[in-house]
């Protein structure tokens, strides 16, 4: 298939489409990258106002509903966890850092200590992909009615 130009000379649709896609090229690599930071955004200022002997009331204030709580005995932890992550174009997304702010409590709900966490300071988990069998899964239809009987 030809096209025809002002002057009357045909030109290829190949031709048209390598330029297309030359010009297309000519974007910063740039933007084929967004980042975006996940969760809650950490800030120095909300730590510095974390102090031993607070009440839950006044870090709840300060920094917000926690993401994640655990409670062992009488003393209790709440978590804050912001990711940045940045993702390509093609759908791929990288971590490029997390930071994990943990407040403890003690039994009388008031501050204990705080603790900043990256990823360096996490483990890698290997996920099992053994399955646990079930009753029934190894027979058929047949054998399932007929055992009812």
């Amino acid at each position: 298939m030809h096209l025809r130009n002002a002057s009357g000379k045909l030109v290829p649709i190949a031709a048209v489409t390598m330029m297309a896609m030359a010009l297309a090229a000519c974007t910063s690599s740039t933007s084929l990258i967004t980042s975006r930071t996940q969760g809650y955004q950490i800030s120095d200022s909300a730590q510095a106002q974390i102090r031993t002997g607070q009440s839950q009331e006044l870090v709840q204030l300060v920094l917000g509903s926690p993401q994640s709580t655990n409670t062992f005995g009488d003393e209790s932890a709440w978590y804050y966890v912001e990711t940045k992550v940045r993702q390509t174009a093609f759908g791929l997304t990288m971590n490029d850092s997390r930071t994990v702010l943990v407040v403890y409590f003690d039994k009388n709900k008031k501050v204990a200590d705080k603790a900043v966490y990256g990823l360096q300071d996490g483990k890698t988990v290997a996920i099992e992909s053994r399955r646990t069998p079930s009753y029934g899964e190894d027979r058929s239809f047949v054998d399932s009615i007929l055992s009812s009987f």
